[in-house]
């Protein structure tokens, strides 16, 4: 059976439904796969790279996704900073034979966040392309036909509600796990 290791922060876990909510629980029901749920709210990129080896190597995963970075926006943390981290986990990753997914991480509804989240999730579709690496834009599902923020799937202008949670998982193209 295929084993899966989703590492993140809240948006992973599922906040503040708890995992049985999440799009990884989702990803899990709808495979058959072994999903593990590595999200913690609150987590920047940083404290998931301080704990990928337990977190992530330690279960021998064959696929890692990979999503952060709005927690760093809020903290202030420095875009070079964060796309370090985030590569750092994928090296790691692939000198343990894990293959990398990206999650582009989901809108945060305060302007000044979003647009620097903007450009991290700019850079992460970049480096995706460059590297040959599949990238899941969980941020697309979240505006509308007319770029518009669709604000009745954020709870709290940051957290999906239970249907944010099952279009984010509508929009994993699958067969990135065959």
């Amino acid at each position: 059976m295929k084993k899966i290791v989703c590492i993140g922060d809240s948006i992973t876990y599922g906040f503040p439904y708890g995992p049985a909510v999440s799009w990884t629980r989702q990803l899990a029901d709808a495979t058959g796969f072994e999903v593990i749920n590595r999200g913690i709210n609150g987590n920047t990129t940083e404290e998931m790279l301080s704990r990928f080896r337990r977190d992530v190597i330690a279960h021998d995963p064959d696929y890692v996704v990979i999503m952060g970075g709005a927690n760093d926006i809020v903290w202030r943390e420095s875009y070079d900073r964060i796309v370090w981290n985030l590569q750092e986990m994928v090296r790691l990753a692939s000198e343990n034979g894990i293959k990398v997914v990206l999650g582009l991480p989901t809108p945060l509804e305060e302007p000044e966040y979003e647009a620097r989240l903007s450009r991290v999730r700019k850079w992460m579709r970049s480096f995706a392309r460059e590297n040959m690496i599949d990238a899941i834009d969980f941020n697309s599902v979240f505006y509308g036909d007319g770029g518009e923020l669709l604000e009745e799937l954020l709870l709290d202008g940051a957290h999906p509600t239970p249907e944010g949670y099952r279009r984010m998982f509508e929009v994993i193209p699958l067969n990135i796990f065959a």
